[in-house]
């Protein structure tokens, strides 16, 4: 193009916005020309879509494997899926092109060291970390690092590494890393069947009566005009979602009155307990989407910083043996360290 020349010249402007259009896509790896299709063997059986494509996409963000599932551009036999579909074996996967982004070797993404992951339990199969508060099980959304990047970062000779789960960015506790395909699969069958045991620890606001409660209440997820994530209780749209809640502490003292409870996880739905403890009244303290924002901050002041939110146990059958392992994860030092104040005011006005 000279200067002071229009991009389409007269006569051809048809035929050079196709042409310009076609480089477009191309400049983005969206050609068809370069379009894969990849048939799932065994190694990837069970394995949700998402985590395939980021395994063999290596150095691809996030965010653009997420574009390019929700633009349909990524599709098993043939139908468009979304993230959380599972593959099965023989699946055909259709892949198209995308750049990798050129490796990150400033300080400031380098993965999480090593020593920010405590190991409660390892052997051939899996691996349990007690996850920090505020660490992302994996990269995204402006996340360069998670928790399974830091682990492989830590582990280059390591072959294989997988969330079996996932927590919030913002809880705290146990969470499950399979070293194995075979112990992948087997542990998301026991999830699927409800065979595996997960509790955690809440701090909620109310004086909670029921020493035993079983919530059912069906949820549904939906995006916000912001494009957030939400869950809400809806029977006619949601699926079904069952938490059992067992009072171990109510503290009467402090104003308003609040209850520490353990949530028995009976399926896995998103956000679970903290939408059925919003919707039944009991607000989970810290909790900066469902929860009462005005109360955080008065929290906050009182030393209560995050959201009261801890996977402190789970039991299970071992994937390879069958045995039963059951691990622990006592309360980080922040959330003991508020219940052991409310102690001392219940303490104080007995």
């Amino acid at each position: 193009m000279t200067p002071g020349g229009t991009l389409f010249p007269a006569g051809r402007r048809g035929t050079s916005c196709v042409r310009t259009a076609t480089n477009y896509k191309r400049m983005n790896g969206l050609g068809k020309e370069s379009v894969r299709q990849v048939e799932i063997g065994e190694d990837a059986v069970g394995q949700r879509i998402d985590n395939f494509l980021a395994r063999i996409l290596k150095g691809v963000p996030k965010s653009h494997l997420y574009r390019i599932l929700r633009s349909g551009e990524v599709r098993v036999n043939g139908r468009r899926v979304g993230p959380d579909a599972r593959l099965a074996r023989g699946d055909a996967v259709r892949i198209p092109p995308v750049r990798t982004a050129a490796p990150q070797t400033s300080a400031a993404a380098s993965p999480r060291p090593a020593r920010a992951l405590p190991i409660v339990f390892e052997d051939d199969a899996l691996i349990a970390v007690n996850k920090p508060a505020g660490l992302a099980v994996h990269g995204g959304s402006g996340i360069s690092h998670g928790l399974i990047e830091s682990l492989r970062a830590a582990r280059p000779d390591a072959r294989f590494l997988e969330l079996v789960h996932r927590l919030d960015r913002d809880t705290s506790g146990l969470l499950l890393v399979a070293k194995t395909r075979p112990a992948l699969t087997a542990l998301h069958a026991a999830l699927r069947e409800g065979e595996v045991d997960k509790r955690y620890l809440v701090l909620v606001r109310g004086r909670w009566r029921d020493e035993k409660r079983v919530v059912r209440l069906a949820l549904h997820k939906f995006a916000t005009r912001e494009g957030e994530r939400r869950v809400r209780v809806d029977d006619a749209m949601g699926r079904e979602a069952l938490t059992t809640f067992r009072r171990q502490q109510v503290y009467r003292a402090h104003e308003p009155p609040l209850a520490l409870l353990e949530a028995e996880l009976g399926t896995g739905r998103t956000h679970q307990i903290r939408v059925h403890l919003a919707h039944l009244g009991f607000p989970l303290a810290g909790d900066d989407k469902y929860g009462d924002f005005a109360w955080n901050k008065l929290l906050a002041k009182e030393g209560l910083a995050r959201m009261f939110l801890h996977a402190w146990r789970l039991a299970f059958r071992h994937p390879s043996t069958g045995a039963t392992v059951a691990l622990e994860a006592p309360l980080p030092a922040d959330l003991a360290g508020y219940l052991a104040t409310l102690a001392q005011q219940e303490a104080g006005g007995a």
